[in-house]
């Protein structure tokens, strides 16, 4: 099944996506790779859950992948005598290590490393930013602060901190039990929470090792300041934000977000727009105009994929949401405005033969009207860097490793197949030409442009490009 179009998009599975049916409709109407929220649901569920992706798998004949999404930390205040209080602007109210209910004068903030990190002048949001506190005065046993923006607050709500990067480990002792399950499980990539530095995702790297892909969500403002080091660490990111627009101001998101896009762009490295993307179809069948902007924007800006979350894990219509992101990304992709903007966000290759290549396959496929650019690949590399040119061309990856084919499900442009190891120049050429045809991104007396590393099934080794007709 060829997509009539090149960012992929990803769909959050939950109660109202689990069943077979539920899937496969999904995954026909555009989805590209299904995202399992462990904030929510047992082992039981994602197991039933995985098993039965991999069935459909089976029945459409492509491959799939599998987004594991960590929970990540949750900072909470503790709970209130009477359930519930009224914080009102310009009082003051304390936060403190005593476990006894909260009032409306105080309440347990039971995390004990953040005394020792908040300073006077700082802002601590709750319940998602709806209230804003003004730090006076911390003595590493209770925080006393100002309200600046007031209203209901009740038992364990969140707690933000976006002006100091906080000593707490990226993966929880929930998170480590869910990391191992998941990889148990064979998913092709992990999410991870969190992240405020490069070095929080040297544990996740340590025990992931090769056996699954590492996406950073990019949810923390202090992020911001190292994002090429956090982007070079990682495998793909992911611009979440919810989260981001809770601790940063919410006119700095956008800008937030094409930064990010654009370092992505840099390394090579697919990026996925989330959060809110189209909300009201939770509970309408159609989105708003602003939404449908909204989608449109990240795929202008180059975005490798997008992400829907509620809208198909528990909304009314899943099905249809998945639909429309589908025509977005289309009607945006045949625009002409579009493809001005990728080729003007175009960065140069880096100094390594497989960008070289890479680079040339672009200049090569556009000069000749290729129908398709073909990638042979072992561990996804060339495929990754052929994605990093955007060619105007189709990529059409071949690899001998099925979990290689999935993970590429991610990545901009990139159709990817399973086909058996090659060994001779002649052998390539013949079988990356039936492919293309098979696919349907080729037919007699089309061009095509085919890159490799010789020797071949050799990581890393991309030095080679050639160009074939299909034959009659």
């Amino acid at each position: 099944m060829r997509r009539q179009r090149n960012a992929k998009i990803i769909a959050t599975l939950g109660p109202a996506s689990s069943s077979k049916e539920a899937i496969q409709a999904l995954f026909e109407a555009g989805a590209d790779v299904f995202r399992f929220n462990f904030s929510h649901g047992s082992h039981e569920d994602h197991k039933k859950r995985y098993d039965t992706v991999r069935e459909v798998e089976q029945i459409v004949g492509r491959p799939i992948a599998i987004l594991a999404d960590l929970q990540g930390p949750k900072l909470r205040i503790g709970p209130f005598a009477d359930g519930k209080i009224m914080l009102t602007a310009g009082s003051e109210f304390t936060l403190d290590r005593d476990t006894a209910p909260g009032t409306p004068q105080r309440v347990c903030l039971p995390h004990p490393e953040l005394f020792e990190v908040i300073a006077p002048g700082h802002s601590l949001l709750l319940d998602d930013g709806k209230l804003r506190l003004e730090v006076l005065a911390s003595d590493g046993k209770s925080i006393r602060t100002r309200v600046v923006t007031g209203g209901p607050l009740s038992d364990r709500k969140g707690v933000n901190v976006p002006d100091a990067i906080l000593p707490i480990p990226v993966l929880t002792e929930k998170d480590r039990r869910d990391l191992e399950f998941a990889l148990s499980l064979g998913v092709e990539c992990v999410a991870l929470s969190f992240v405020q530095r490069p070095e929080d995702l040297i544990e996740a790297r340590e025990i992931i090792g090769d056996r699954a892909n590492l996406m950073t969500k990019l949810e923390k403002p202090q992020a911001m300041d190292c994002i090429d080091e956090i982007v070079r660490l990682s495998d793909s990111v992911m611009v979440a934000r919810g989260d981001l627009g809770v601790e940063m101001p919410p006119e700095r998101v956008p800008g937030a977000q094409k930064r990010i896009l654009r370092a992505c762009r840099l390394h090579g490295k697919p990026s996925i727009v989330a959060t809110q993307m189209l909300e009201s179809m939770i509970v309408s069948p159609t989105p708003t105009r602003a939404e449908a902007s909204d989608v449109a924007s990240a795929i202008y800006d180059g975005a490798d994929a997008v992400m829907l979350s509620a809208e198909s894990a528990s909304g009314a219509y899943p099905v249809q949401a998945v639909s429309m992101m589908d025509r977005i990304i289309r009607e945006v992709e045949k625009d002409p405005l579009y493809r001005n903007l990728i080729d003007a966000q175009h960065e140069g290759p880096l100094p390594n033969r497989g960008d070289a290549i890479c680079a040339a396959l672009r200049s090569v496929s556009q000069i000749i009207g290729a129908t398709a650019t073909v990638t042979y690949t072992t561990s996804g590399h060339t495929s990754l860097r052929a994605a990093r040119e955007r060619p105007t061309a189709p990529i059409v990856s071949i690899t001998p490793r099925l979990s290689t084919a999935r993970r590429l499900a991610f990545v901009w442009g990139v159709h990817s197949t399973v086909s058996p190891d090659i060994h001779s120049v002649d052998e390539m050429v013949e079988a990356a030409c039936k492919t293309a045809v098979r696919e349907g991104f080729a037919k007699p007396g089309d061009q095509i442009a085919i890159t490799a590393g010789m020797p071949f099934a050799q990581p890393g080794t991309t030095n080679l490009l050639r160009i074939a007709e299909i034959s009659a």
